[in-house]
């Protein structure tokens, strides 16, 4: 199943979008429909904290937080955690593990 978000089209909207590309394995299909774009990977897309402050410099998007910010909607679940974002297939891989 795809997941990943759907980000509002606007200034941050590139480098997130780079920076999923860098995290997540396999390939991200982006279709941009001008106001925003959609976002999808097979069964899991993550971004990362650490990646986006390469790209924009630290804390310029926080995580999470600034993600959620930007997310129009969403396909999956998502599993918000403090130094990444994940859009995941499966309900059971947004419960933490002990």
């Amino acid at each position: 199943m795809k997941v990943g978000p759907v980000l509002r089209n606007n200034r941050e909207t590139e480098a997130i979008v780079e920076a999923i590309k860098q995290d997540t394995e396999g390939h991200v299909e982006v279709t941009d429909r001008r106001a925003y774009l959609r976002v999808e990977a097979e069964d899991h897309c993550v971004v990362t904290r650490q990646t986006l402050d390469e790209i924009l410099g630290k804390g310029a998007i926080e995580v999470p937080g600034g993600i959620e910010e930007n997310l129009s909607s969403f396909k999956g679940y998502i599993k918000p955690q403090s130094d990444k974002v994940e859009f995941v297939s499966d309900i059971k891989d947004t419960h933490t593990q002990d």
